[in-house]
């Protein structure tokens, strides 16, 4: 595959090591707005600096990779569809429904592969757990807990450009459970506050919230996040069911633990998510490539985003009206 990278910022990066790691894949070359950050990273991985627009109008190019800021990513992922190429996209396509659905619509027109950046189900943890979960291992799944909580806040400025924190942090999440649940999701109930940093408060975002999903069987998802955890970056899954309990724990970089007279100690957590889902870049992609290869679905495609910002939106209506919100009303 024959791979162009459009984003030259902290998740470019760590997708152009991945990508020149990566046996089955050649860089074509880095875009970015920012020329002499295209320049840098490019240079770092013996790739070259290419324009965007002459990324869709060379047919050698296969592929490309969109890690530029959030309110490009469906331009590109339409221009990339209507040239053909095979398509990895960060979360999310868009941060309103309206334009993402145009973007899906432009897809379905122009039908290639496209995956999104949902790495978390690509790493070897959680799918472990989500196997498990599909052999019975627990038996009928009721409960799913997941615990998502940042080392430290962002600044308060990158709240306006983010969406806020469910589009934002939350969204991995909202992922994670339909990916697990397995079942349509049919009401939320999303409590936040701004426990942390007032400065994300007065930008008109919360930094802590709870949330819980339920589907349309009755099964119950509850989703805890934070934008501080003094320990490090705090990455966790309970799955609970007739038969038993899964538990996906927290990445060390030793998983040393120490016991002694005193008690035991053990490491903390990996410091953000550059660290912890390292793994998770890599096998992303691995899915990628195959699924070009093979003409199949990638583990997560851009429905999967759609759903996803469905249910990052119903928690913003529930927390902004403090009540229990259907899917059905979002639109």
């Amino acid at each position: 595959m024959k791979l162009a990278l459009i984003g030259a910022g902290r998740i470019g990066k760590v997708h152009a090591a991945a990508i020149a790691a990566h046996p089955e894949i050649v860089l074509a070359g880095v875009c970015d707005h920012d020329p002499a950050a295209a320049r840098r990273l490019a240079e770092t991985h013996d790739g070259q600096v290419l324009a965007v627009d002459a990324v869709f109008d060379d047919a050698e190019i296969d592929a490309v990779l969109i890690a530029s800021s959030t309110p490009t990513h469906a331009d590109y992922l339409e221009c990339a569809a209507r040239a053909g190429k095979a398509i990895l996209c960060e979360k999310p396509i868009a941060l309103d429904l309206t334009r993402t659905r145009e973007a899906l619509a432009v897809l379905a027109a122009h039908p290639v592969t496209c995956a999104l950046g949902f790495n978390r189900r690509h790493d070897p943890q959680f799918a472990a757990l989500k196997q498990a979960i599909v052999e019975g291992r627990i038996g009928q799944l009721e409960t799913l807990t997941l615990i998502s909580r940042d080392p430290s806040p962002p600044p308060a400025e990158y709240v306006d450009a983010s969406g806020g924190l469910f589009r934002d942090m939350t969204i991995h999440d909202f992922d994670m459970a339909r990916w697990l649940l397995d079942e349509p999701i049919h009401a939320i109930h999303a409590e936040g506050a701004c426990l942390i940093d007032p400065a994300i408060g007065a930008a008109g975002d919360i930094d802590t919230a709870m949330i819980t999903l339920v589907t349309a069987s009755g099964r119950l998802c509850h989703i805890d996040n934070s934008r501080r955890a003094s320990y490090g970056y705090d990455q966790r899954i309970e799955a609970f069911g007739s038969l038993g309990m899964l538990q996906a724990q927290n990445e060390t970089e030793t998983r040393l633990r120490f016991a002694g007279a005193a008690g035991q100690v053990e490491e903390n957590p990996q410091p953000f998510f550059l660290e912890r889902y390292a793994r998770a870049y890599r096998r992303e992609l691995d899915d990628f490539v195959a699924s070009w290869r093979e003409g199949r679905s990638p583990l997560a495609g851009a429905e999967d985003g759609l759903q996803a910002l469905r249910l990052a939106s119903a928690a913003d209506l529930s927390r902004r009206e403090g009540r229990r919100v259907a899917l059905s009303e979002i639109d």
